[in-house]
């Protein structure tokens, strides 16, 4: 399963341009409002340079890069909770992603009209997350009203109201759902929910092309806020995304050194929505197929095993096992055998980012 990040933001912020840079998909961008209708999904590879060196040394038939996956809904605006605009219908459209990512603009621009009159990007932000948080507030709301109605029937369901009910209060102060202090147990009965502010999330600073080398009053007052909340800012110039995404390998990276920039913002936003869903990508590689595979940090043998195949985990038996600095720096599976890195491991071992995996099993 791809990692699932949907982006947020006010219309006229550059999410749709963004979008269409990141996946290559051209979504509908325009100097208007409401110019996005349905959302707009797309698929993308990651850019992950263990990759190529990896095709280089085990000259596969075949290659499976992850995926990051990338929805884009309507821009929202003040009351789209309510009906606002195009209305709360397109929330429902992120409420699977597994993070968000919200876009602020923090470039002015005079031909760019903002949909408030004026660029504030606190302001800007404080309406989204107020909208989210409505929205999650109308979810929990009939869901402590069904468990109402139930508990006349089931009094089992008692135990379940007090979660409901503090989240409830805590929205209801206009307070994210994340910021409720939350124990295991807990976060699976609201999880049943997929609540918006409950999701982790990051900011991109649609920034100008001069703003990726100096910062301007905007993305500083946006880094501000984010600091107080704990929260990274990921500065990207949506333009030059646009023309990155158009270039070829040299190209690109020569483009990149030019701007002064080491990544691209499709490569920021990546590595950060796996740090922030704690994801780790392992391979599996042989003549026939290169694979990455995306999952949980702290994930057993077995579990890795069953992101391949339901049957691989259940009939697991050990893994064979070494790391991709080995191959790296050895040149070859063979000589890492020679070297003594290739290793068995059983059902304990826990998988490191960058392990290279051969599965043993019997179903």
């Amino acid at each position: 399963m791809a990692l699932e990040v949907g982006i947020v933001g006010l219309p006229n912020v550059g999410k749709s341009t963004l979008f269409s840079a990141l996946t290559k998909v051209q979504a509908e961008a325009a100097n208007y409002p409401f110019c996005t209708i349905d959302p707009n999904v797309g698929i993308v590879p990651v850019r992950d340079s263990r990759m190529q060196r990896l095709t280089d040394l085990v000259t596969p038939d075949k290659i499976v890069p992850a995926t990051l996956q990338v929805v884009d809904i309507a821009g929202l605006v003040k009351g789209a909770s309510q009906g606002e605009g195009l209305g709360n219908q397109f929330l429902s459209h992120i409420r699977q992603v597994h993070a968000l990512a919200h876009v602020v603009r923090c470039f002015s621009d005079e031909n760019i009209v903002h949909v408030d009159g004026n660029l504030d990007p606190i302001s800007d932000v404080e309406i989204i997350q107020t909208e989210l948080i409505l929205s999650d507030l109308e979810q929990v709301e009939r869901k402590v009203e069904r468990l109402q109605r139930q508990l006349k029937a089931n009094r089992a369901l008692a135990a379940d109201l007090p979660v409901f009910e503090r989240m409830l209060t805590n929205l209801g102060e206009g307070k994210l759902a994340l910021s409720l202090d939350l124990n295991a147990d807990e976060k699976k009965k609201l999880g049943e929910l997929n609540l918006l502010t409950l999701k982790p999330y990051l900011y991109i600073a649609n920034v100008s092309e001069e703003g990726l080398q100096i910062p301007d009053v905007y993305e500083k007052q946006l880094r501000e806020l984010a600091e107080e909340e704990g929260v990274e800012v990921i500065p990207i110039c949506a333009q030059v995304e646009a023309e990155l995404s158009e270039m070829e390998e040299q190209e690109y990276q020569f483009f990149l050194q030019e701007l002064g920039i080491d990544s691209s913002g499709l490569d920021r936003l990546t590595h950060s929505g796996y740090q922030l869903l704690d994801q780790i990508t392992f391979f599996t590689a042989g003549k026939q197929e290169l694979r990455a595979w995306e999952i949980q940090q702290g994930s057993t043998a077995p579990q890795a095993a069953g992101k391949i195949h339901t049957d691989f985990e259940k009939g697991f038996i050990r893994a064979e096992v070494f790391h991709y600095d080995d191959i790296d720096q050895l040149g070859s599976e063979s000589s890492v055998k020679e070297a003594g890195r290739w290793r068995l491991e059983g059902r304990d071992y826990v998988v490191q980012d960058g392990d290279v995996m051969h599965f043993r099993f019997n179903v």
